[in-house]
């Protein structure tokens, strides 16, 4: 059986605030991304709230194409979820804790019906997923190390 939520987790030298501010902005996703696949903003703008869609420009395994998402989990400076089409969720929970925030993203497939659980796994590995969310977290890392924020 396929796994249905990957998620990893990382301390992040930067208040919630901050950080939620990057997370709320499609503009800046691309900022981040530790997959390779997010190019760039086509329409939708930040902050973004409950209800809010954006579309973005992607690319897969050299094949460009474009995906809108809505924001579907809001709790402004805590937690932020979308979904695409395939209903599956892409989330980011902040907590504060000594040292900055305890970011936690998740891909989560719960959501998903079975036919696009089916398709992620033909697309990905489980070790992809957890590969792409590690790195995306060490580029937020990373981008609040280097602008220096002191807590």
């Amino acid at each position: 059986m396929y796994k249905r939520v990957f998620t990893d987790s990382r301390v992040v030298p930067a208040p919630a605030e901050e950080i939620f501010a990057l997370l709320a902005d499609p503009a800046r996703h691309s900022e981040i991304d530790g997959s390779g696949t997010v190019q760039k903003v086509v329409s939708g703008s930040g902050p973004m709230q409950m209800g809010s869609k954006f579309k973005m420009a992607m690319k897969m395994y050299g094949f460009p194409y474009k995906t809108t998402s809505t924001v579907v989990e809001f709790e402004e400076n805590r937690r932020i979820a979308w979904c695409h089409w395939g209903k599956n969720r892409w989330r980011y929970e902040l907590e504060p804790v000594a040292g900055g925030t305890r970011v936690t993203e998740s891909a989560d497939f719960t959501t998903s019906p079975a036919i696009n659980r089916f398709m992620a796994a033909v697309a990905y590995t489980p070790e992809s997923f957890a590969t792409n969310i590690a790195a995306t977290l060490d580029n937020l890392v990373s981008r609040f190390s280097s602008e220096g924020n002191q807590l």
